[in-house]
């Protein structure tokens, strides 16, 4: 279709996508052209701590950059659908969808794949979302330069996620038949795999490491867990041996903060426990723990009476 295209056109094409607002068309190409071939002078990076002490690097792409990804999320990336099996990055998807699919199982197998992000290569990307199946080789290489740094995904970037759900569709849904068949439940949310039913693990360890050797990515060796139903069963932050439910553990933690609410008051409460929060501020994120139990559990009664309890308090204050 774009074989006989010339540098009018292809520029032209790119007019039409509108990834910024510009009414100067020859600067608007020229700000474009200048951000792609200088991609990666276009990004404010930091690292941010995680729970395990390690860190992780952010990848934050300035304003402009982050607004033309954004136009291309929506305009160009949204339009494409994603495998069934992928739960992240998609209006709509929720961890609990993620979840349903492996409650009451009688064995759950979870994988992760390592450095995610970093190992999904400018070639896959531009292949499942560029191409010239659907862009003039030069528009199509343009907009992979605008949602790489140093030829990969970035964890920061608005367009990444959905990206690697279409990088994955291939995989996602030759492994998803291939777990249908075999009477297994599978789900991939962003890097964590999951696999539930009654199988051997090794099979679906070795098959998994094969398919993701084509794409150029590997499991991450430290992060196989095998659970069986004798214990407790978690899919992505959420306990699925019986029903879908928040870990008791985060559960018991908005338990005490009601009651030393209760007990002493939200002011003291706070200074009791060294939290520095303003009482609106510190209101406000409690509800929203509330809200994330209800939503995955919204027969919860319980917490019901815990978020009509907060109710009030956002009223008084």
């Amino acid at each position: 279709m774009w074989k006989y295209i010339g540098k009018k056109e292809c520029n032209d094409f790119l007019l039409s996508l509108n990834l910024f607002n510009c009414k100067d068309k020859k600067k608007y190409l020229k700000v474009l052209y200048s951000i792609s071939n200088n991609v990666e002078k276009n990004y404010n990076i930091y690292k941010i701590k995680k729970k395990n002490g390690k860190f992780r690097t952010i990848y934050e792409p300035h304003l402009l950059l982050k607004h033309i990804q954004k136009n291309i999320l929506t305009n160009i990336l949204n339009n494409r659908s994603i495998s069934k099996y992928a739960k992240a990055y998609h209006k709509g998807f929720s961890l609990k969808d993620n979840a349903i699919p492996h409650i009451n199982k009688n064995l759950l197998l979870k994988l992760d794949i390592k450095d995610f992000f970093e190992n999904i290569s400018f070639i896959n990307i531009y292949n499942s979302c560029f191409s010239i199946e659907y862009f003039p080789k030069s528009v199509g290489m343009l907009l992979t330069n605008l949602c790489t740094y140093d030829d990969h995904l970035t964890q920061g970037s608005p367009t990444s996620g959905y990206i690697s759900n279409l990088v994955m569709k291939e995989f996602d849904e030759e492994l998803g038949n291939w777990c249908e068949e075999n009477n297994v439940s599978y789900t991939r949310y962003s890097d964590d795999m999951t696999f539930s039913g009654y199988f051997n693990p090794s099979d679906i360890i070795l098959k998994v490491r094969k398919m993701l050797y084509k794409l150029g990515l590997e499991l991450n060796n430290n992060k196989i867990h095998v659970i069986d139903k004798s214990s407790r069963q978690n899919v992505t932050g959420i306990t699925v041996n019986e029903k879908p439910q928040i870990s008791a553990k985060y559960r018991n933690r908005i338990r005490q903060e009601i009651y030393y609410i209760h007990k002493f008051g939200i002011k003291s409460h706070l200074n009791k426990n060294n939290i520095d929060m303003e009482e609106t501020q510190y209101i406000n994120m409690l509800y929203g723990k509330i809200l994330y139990v209800l939503q995955i559990n919204e027969n919860d009664l319980e917490f019901k009476k815990y978020k009509k309890f907060i109710l009030s308090l956002k009223k008084k204050l």
